[in-house]
């Protein structure tokens, strides 16, 4: 079986994916690559039953390579962001506080710190339906720079070094889009300027005693 351990990752990661809230039923997806080849999740399986043989795997650049099941009906997008990301995982997922913010705003402003992990403010993308091309081309503009975007009416997608980075910085996405909603219903939150973001990944690159310690 090809990609054997990938096949496994991709059902781990959408059994977290549904166990935390961030899918339900089979919206959602997961994919993990290795060279050119892609493990997706497949179309038609919620996400905490998928076993590793149901998970298709593909080409970058071409078609299904293995698989009893048809691929997730987003895998187009998957495939997108691998071309044009140094992506290893991809994450698609309908978190609840997500789905809000891209169904309200055309960007999610920083109001927390930890936004500087995916890249400061994150893009909503402009609305295509699901599974298209159009909607594929939206998110890689929308990743330029960034770790995470949201699909308008729609989701998020993050992007990962592996799987288990990808899954960190959607739950990421769906806590700041949390934060986002909690902050406005008190009033106008308080935005981080780019400067301030700058300084956060700067004191990232330090350990516990920071660039203050001497």
């Amino acid at each position: 079986m090809l990609l054997e351990q990938e096949r496994r990752d991709v059902c781990l990661t959408a059994r977290r994916l549904a166990d935390s809230g961030l899918a339900q039923h089979e919206g959602g997806s997961v994919s993990v690559r290795s060279g050119d080849w892609v493990a997706v999740t497949p179309a038609g399986v919620p996400l905490d039953r998928i076993e590793p043989a149901d998970c298709p795997v593909l080409s970058v650049d071409a078609g299904v390579l293995e698989g009893r099941r048809e691929p997730s009906a987003e895998t187009i997008l998957h495939t997108a962001v691998y071309r044009a990301t140094d992506a290893a995982a991809v994450v698609q997922a309908h978190g609840h506080h997500a789905a809000v913010v891209a169904a309200a705003l055309a960007e999610l402003p920083p109001v927390h710190h930890r936004a500087a992990r995916l890249g400061g403010a994150i893009p909503v993308t402009d609305y295509a339906t699901y599974g298209t091309g159009q909607l594929s081309d939206h998110l890689v503009k929308a990743l330029k720079g960034k770790r995470a975007a949201l699909l308008a009416n729609h989701g998020g997608v993050a992007i990962g070094a592996d799987v288990d980075e990808a899954l960190a910085n959607a739950r990421l996405l769906e806590w700041l889009c949390g934060v986002y909603i909690g902050a406005r219903a008190l009033g106008g939150p308080r935005i981080l300027t780019e400067d301030e973001l700058a300084a956060v990944r700067d004191r990232d690159t330090y350990g516990w005693g920071g660039p203050d310690i001497v």
